[in-house]
């Protein structure tokens, strides 16, 4: 089988199985909600305490980076959309093995993230009920997501999109809020002038090194951007859904990311404890005498939570059904039924909710051990979109140049601009104790999964020859 001839006409067949049940309002909100997530309103707390005001630059610096990503994403997702993403670009660009790699990989992922959201949202059912059962609510949720994923893909979409709704509204409101108190106009407070972003200790107040530790903590924070280009697969009009939702990422990224950063660190002092205690949104609201904010914003994470859970049962089970119909998996995985690949989804499910047992059976050695090899999955899936990139952008300009619909900025320079940065961040990586063993799990399951998907291509290229 080569490379370039052999994967275009397996993936149109991945794709036929599926439905086109999701509207351009979905596209357009799940490409909103995919940057808003868990991480930027609990998890950026470890990164203003690290790099302190300078978080700003941290987020504008992985934020530019997540932008050619996605710019590069989108060209080759509105070219050929599919509903393995950036897998089937990989294969076609570079071949099987890689195709194998980064699609097994993305859905270990996200698999174990679907455990890791649904502990967190337990957690906050819990605070408000004592008495009641994490993994029972885990239970639930898990009932419950596997169950609109297994009815038609509306279903999924529809939950998106309201979810979507809440947490864009919520991000609206606190910057709106936010900026209010900055200017001294919210009632009640006083304008914080520059006092915050260059007192106790300055701008960089733990310098070079306290910047790194945020840098890496914001790139892991866009995460969930992905999705929306293995959904566009599924909507009316693919092509230019996936264009629209790409396009407009970019603003989202900055206003979204950046904009919430910079409200924080001018509004409340980098070194409070609160801020990682209670996680800088809720900080932030308390410091302004907003009466409920802890409350209000359990309220957003745990929506955020939900959703992350529900989209990635959908992308884990998308993902899954594209593989086997590139022959890169077991055949039972890729039934459909009524356009929905319905094992898939139980799988899926399955798995992420033998991660909640995991962490409560084996918290200090299987759990941990699973958290780190999925630490640096996001840095190799971003390295083969950009491979992808480079070799298929000169591929398609050759043989069918109208399917560029967008275009990646200044090619190829911004995608080996791309590629440097992403190589700086493992290099960043190893520095640091804390990531330096993320990465060698991550690349330990990297190479093994290399490995197997080499050897059945070689297998295959057997076959194909004798036959």
């Amino acid at each position: 089988m080569s490379r370039t001839s052999a994967p275009a006409p397996v993936d149109q067949q991945a794709d036929a199985p599926l439905s086109h049940g999701l509207k351009q309002r979905h596209l357009s909100m799940i490409a909103l909600g995919g940057v808003i997530g868990a991480g930027l309103f609990v998890g950026s707390g470890a990164g203003i305490a690290a790099a302190g005001p300078s978080i700003v630059i941290a987020y504008a610096v992985s934020g530019l980076l997540v932008m050619l990503v996605m710019r590069m994403l989108g060209e080759m997702s509105a070219a050929n959309p599919a509903s393995g993403s950036f897998s089937v670009h990989a294969e076609r660009a570079i071949g099987p093995w890689a195709g194998f790699t980064a699609g097994w990989a993305f859905w270990f992922l996200l698999c174990v993230a679907v455990g890791l959201e649904g502990i967190g949202a337990a957690k906050i059912m819990t605070g408000w009920l004592p008495g009641t059962h994490e993994w029972a609510w885990v239970a639930l949720f898990m009932l419950v997501f596997c169950g609109t994923n297994l009815a038609a893909v509306k279903n999924f979409g529809e939950f998106e999109f309201w979810f979507a709704a809440i947490k864009v509204g919520a991000i609206a409101l606190f910057l709106g809020i936010g900026a209010l108190a900055i200017l001294g106009i919210l009632p009640g407070t006083d304008a914080p002038g520059t006092a915050n972003l260059t007192g106790d200790g300055g701008f960089l107040p733990n310098g070079a090194d306290g910047l790194v530790v945020g840098l890496l903590a914001s790139v892991f924070a866009y995460g969930g951007l992905e999705t929306v280009t293995i959904a566009a697969a599924e909507s009316e009009h693919p092509v230019q859904g996936v264009a629209k939702a790409v396009r407009t990422a970019m603003w989202r990224i900055a206003v979204f990311y950046i904009g919430s950063m910079a409200v924080i660190v001018t509004l409340v002092p980098w070194g409070d404890p609160k801020v990682v205690e209670k996680g800088p949104y809720v900080a932030t609201l308390d410091h302004l005498g907003i009466p409920a904010a802890g409350q209000i914003m359990n309220v957003v994470v745990l929506v955020a939570l939900l959703s992350a859970m529900n989209a990635n049962v959908y992308g884990a089970s998308r993902m899954a059904c594209s593989l086997v119909a590139r022959g890169q998996g077991p055949k039972a995985l890729g039934r459909t039924s009524g356009g929905v690949p319905r094992t898939a989804v139980l799988v899926s499910s399955v798995f992420g909710f033998l991660c909640v047992l995991l962490s409560y059976w084996r918290p200090n050695d299987v759990f941990t051990w699973l958290l780190n090899m999925i630490g640096a999955i996001i840095l190799v899936v971003w390295i083969f979109i950009a491979v992808s990139q480079l070799v298929l952008r000169r591929r398609t300009e050759r043989e069918d140049p109208s399917k560029l619909v967008v275009k990646m900025w200044l090619y190829p320079a911004l995608t080996w601009v791309a590629l440097a940065g992403m190589v700086a961040i493992f290099v960043l990586m190893a520095r640091e104790p804390d990531t330096r063993t993320q990465l060698y799990y991550t690349g330990g399951l990297t190479v093994a999964l290399a490995a197997v998907g080499y050897l059945r291509q070689v297998r295959a290229r057997r076959v194909g020859a004798a036959g």
